[in-house]
């Protein structure tokens, strides 16, 4: 079939930031190449038709519907004005922690901007609005990693500086075995901070050295930089320790990882399941690797 216009956006990866991005700490994070989301129309005239494909297509069934109707509602369309057929073939696993409602709101937003109905210039606020339909209350930092597709040095108020390691770090993510709902680790947070606001500042406090430490260590050679970013990556490591985020299959998958040579690991996204960031001084072992993908 002809198409009439396509897009993808990329999942991601945070090196460090999570949850103290909401009070404005800065994150860095990732686009993941190889896990990406493509939506693919054709115009026609018949009521909007949609076709899932790919590994984790289907893990959007329940998603696309209701971002299409909030999309709908904030825009004052009507779902009849929606026509064609509407392809998404995604390999982002869902609740991961690898931002597949961000890659989704982003391609859907895209969509209605090429219908007409979104100006490029709301895209990023336009797709942050709907990403608050799985998160409560979106940093955005998922959205605008999976607009630009770049490495991002990330802040709540709006700084956006793009992010590269002038070396190569051998770093890879895995799944923890556990799915992650970021909501709940979202309100699991927030609870901390309310009984106990001192703890919560120090935690955030704690996050935001990582990330300084971090973006320290991506701008030096490897031999000075590998500690310091394996220090950054525990540092942030035990912050969603303190927030009790890694209990239960991330806390196994974690000793596992470092029982095999890891040099330092931490969750990557909301914890409480999803993805494991690891960070190695050396190749892993083959059985290891076929476990691992390279960030």
């Amino acid at each position: 079939m002809s198409i009439d216009f396509s897009c993808k956006s990329f999942g991601k990866w945070i090196l460090a930031g999570e949850h103290a991005v909401l009070r404005g700490v800065p994150a860095l994070v990732f686009p993941i190449q190889s896990r990406n989301l493509e939506l693919s129309y054709q115009k026609g005239s018949n009521p909007l038709e949609l076709r899932l494909v790919g590994d984790h297509g289907k893990d959007l069934q329940l998603l696309v519907w209701g971002v299409l109707e909030k999309a709908c509602e904030i825009k004052k369309i009507s779902r009849a004005d929606l026509t064609g057929h509407l392809v998404l073939e995604s390999s982002i696993p869902v609740g991961a922690g690898m931002g597949a409602s961000a890659t989704l709101c982003v391609a859907l937003t895209r969509w209605l901007g090429f219908l007409g109905y979104v100006e490029e210039a709301e895209y990023y606020e336009f797709a942050r609005n709907l990403e608050n339909l799985f998160h409560g209350e979106s940093s955005g930092v998922d959205i605008a990693v999976a607009l630009t597709g770049q490495g991002l040095y990330f802040t709540r108020a709006g700084e956006r500086k793009p992010l590269k390691a002038s070396w190569h770090p051998q770093w890879y993510i895995s799944y923890s075995g556990k799915r992650g709902v970021t909501v709940e680790a979202v309100n699991k947070v927030k609870d901390l901070l309310l009984k106990n606001p001192t703890l919560g500042e120090q935690i955030d406090a704690q996050m935001a050295k990582a990330v300084e430490i971090a973006e320290h260590a991506l701008k030096f050679d490897a031999q000075q930089g590998l500690p310091l970013l394996a220090e950054a990556i525990e540092l942030a490591g035990q912050c969603f320790e303190q927030w009790g985020l890694n209990e239960g299959a991330p806390a196994e998958h974690i000793q596992w990882l470092r029982g095999n040579g890891a040099l330092a690991v931490k969750p990557t996204g909301s914890g409480g399941g999803g993805y494991v960031l690891s960070l190695w001084n050396q190749r892993p072992s083959k059985d290891v690797l076929e476990k691992l993908i390279p960030c």
